[in-house]
């Protein structure tokens, strides 16, 4: 694992300027850093020492040295790719996974993607033609960031590097904020910063002669076997994930796993019998505290435990250098929990593996049995009788039972699935923004998902927009910053190509039945693990944000905030203090919106007012 960065074209200070840009991201490399400079290019790389602890420094050419690579992940088929370049008459120099982007990359040009199995982002030079390439791995485990500004291209790991560049001008992102109010993160391809973009999953991009092109060359397409039987299912993914696992495995350095009380994270946890496992939580009960489950876990399966519990004013204290590291505002709490999980690894390991997209591939999360709860209600009722009942009950100024179920049974999916996070629609981003015209309907971003998974059952077109949406902008994001902060190699072994390839056939009888979510995958799981692992229901990654905003010190801190004169430049502070007094009174459970806005001005002070 690793970090690069990089620009095209002659400036003054060059040198300084890309080993300035390369030392921002040192916490994604600290063992070695790495450059190539000429009059048309500066490319620099940190290292993070994984595969060939000796050699494996970049950047790498080919055997004629016109070109030059700077990579950032993993390629687990990388020996058997090598044999193949090998027989093809290419010459390699080191026994590191890097080398065989280079030479796979001169031999079949862009259709090496394909062939890569594994996590990356990559740029390759071409010193004869003056060309640069760049790629994103399929799911987009690993980030890529690039602008053009003038006659240079610039590209990084992390947005920090770019904002690093002298002649980029650090401008705010309207449009981007109006998405995360919806979504909680901003959604690719926009960043927060103008003129930056994220490069999409499953992408690469040419720059050639002041031109940039992208082209997409991978995509999740579901490919349903309705006739698929359980046990089957059960033992392809069986076969699948402890193939995974294994590849996800190589180093040369000691692996470790992410531990919490659920299924994902279990069931790769039973792979690493002798060996370490990672676990947090907080001191309010079980619902926020997963360490004991983990722990019995862990004795059952024979792993070396270790844990921490997070105290308040440490996860408090965290938010800032989290909100740095990020680059940009994420109003998940759970990423300072993964901070902290992951720190403590990073004290014992350099790899761990962990059970990102187990509920994106196989159905985990809880709201993906909604098509089946709401299937006879919007069969029985027509469209405009629901919307007639929900417009009701939402002017009912309390709470009572099926209140949610009606405004919930209204809409199709498309009209009112937009990810596991909705946080604001466009009539509430009107009520708290200070230019309410920049509100629009978060639906309408996902309408060209939507129309690509248009001939899918409903349960397959979320998974859909979540692999594409919310595991893009949410759930690997934080898991690379989060992991990189701690200079951490953090693998996901479910988000394998040759593991999607079983998922994208399973109906949705196999993913979520009455029973249960995952159903398919916990079938799989119970042949390793405890009956009451396998079965347990979805938590998540639990963080009290509910209590403690109802705590008098953490809502004076954050009253503080929305009276600010940050929070006037974007909100109406009356709306943001009724939010935040509704939940401390106990009248609505804010906590997610509250979060949210909270999240972003603490963000926007440390990118717009002290890195300035």
């Amino acid at each position: 694992m690793c970090g690069i960065c990089g620009f095209t074209g002659e400036i003054i200070n060059q040198n300084k300027v890309i080993e300035n840009m390369t030392n921002l991201i040192i916490h994604r490399g600290p063992d070695d850093a790495g450059y190539f400079i000429d009059k048309n290019i500066s490319m620099g790389f940190r290292r993070l020492s994984i595969i060939d602890l000796d050699k494996g420094n970049q950047p790498i050419y080919n055997e004629i040295n016109n070109l030059v690579l700077t990579f950032n992940g993993e390629i687990y088929n990388y020996k058997e790719l090598k044999e193949e370049l090998l027989k093809a008459g290419h010459k390699f120099y080191t026994e590191t996974d890097s080398e065989v982007i280079i030479h796979g990359f001169e031999e079949w040009g862009e259709e090496l993607l394909p062939k890569l199995r594994g996590m990356f982002a990559f740029a390759i030079w071409n010193r004869e033609n003056k060309s640069l390439f760049i790629a994103r791995d399929p799911f987009g485990i690993k980030p890529m960031h690039y602008t053009q500004n003038g006659e240079n291209f610039i590209y990084g790991s992390e947005i920090k590097s770019i904002l690093a560049f002298p002649t980029v001008e650090k401008k705010f992102n309207y449009k981007t904020l109006d998405n995360y109010l919806s979504f909680q993160y901003a959604v690719p391809p926009e960043t927060f910063f103008e003129g930056i973009y994220c490069l999409l999953p499953g992408h690469y991009l040419w720059y050639k002669d002041g031109n940039i092109t992208t082209q997409r060359y991978f995509e999740a397409k579901f490919n349903i076997n309705e006739d698929l039987d359980l046990e089957t299912a059960s033992k392809q993914i069986e076969k699948a994930f402890e193939n995974s696992v294994q590849a996800h495995r190589i180093s040369d350095v000691e692996v470790g796993c992410f531990l919490s009380s659920g299924i994902d994270s279990s069931y790769v946890s039973s792979y690493f019998p002798g060996q370490k496992a990672f676990t947090v939580g907080f001191d309010f009960g079980q619902k926020y505290n997963e360490i004991t489950w983990a722990q019995n876990l862990a004795k059952k399966v024979g792993i070396n435990h270790y844990y921490k519990t997070i105290k308040s004013e440490e996860f408090w204290d965290a938010i800032k250098k989290v909100q740095y590291h990020m680059d940009q505002p994420l109003a998940d709490p759970s990423c300072i929990a993964l901070y902290f999980v992951s720190k403590l690894a990073s004290e014992h390991v350099k790899v761990v593996l962990s059970g990102e997209g187990a509920d994106e591939l196989f159905g985990g999360y809880t709201i993906y049995n909604e098509p089946r709860v709401f299937k006879l209600y919007q069969q029985i009722l027509p469209q405009k009788i629901r919307t007639f009942f929900a417009n009701m009950v939402k002017k009912i100024p309390f709470r009572f039972k099926g209140r949610s179920f009606i405004i919930r049974g209204e809409n199709t999916v498309e009209n009112k699935f937009i990810g596991n996070a909705f946080m604001f629609s466009k009539e509430d981003k009107e009520k708290i923004l200070k230019n309410p015209t920049l509100a629009t309907r978060p639906q309408d971003l996902c309408k060209k998902l939507y129309k690509r998974a248009k001939n899918y059952d409903d349960v397959t077109k979320m998974q859909y927009l979540d692999i594409n949406m919310w595991m893009v902008g949410d759930i690997l994001l934080k898991a690379d910053r989060m992991s990189m902060a701690n200079s951490l190699e953090l693998r996901v072994p479910f988000l394998d190509k040759e593991v999607f390839k079983i998922a994208s056939t399973l109906p949705t009888k196999l993913k979520t039945p009455k029973e249960n979510t995952k159903y398919a995958l916990r079938h799989a799981a119970m042949k390793r693990l405890p009956i009451d692992t396998a079965q347990k229901e979805k938590l998540g990654f639990p963080v009290p944000t509910r209590v403690w905003l109802r705590d008098k010190k953490y809502y004076e801190i954050v009253k503080k905030a929305f009276l600010s004169d940050t929070s006037s430049m974007f909100f109406n502070k009356n709306e943001l203090i009724k939010i935040l007094d509704d939940h401390y009174n106990g009248k609505w459970d804010n906590s997610r919106k509250i979060w949210t806005i909270y999240t972003f001005i603490v963000w926007y002070n440390i990118y717009f007012k002290e890195l300035n």
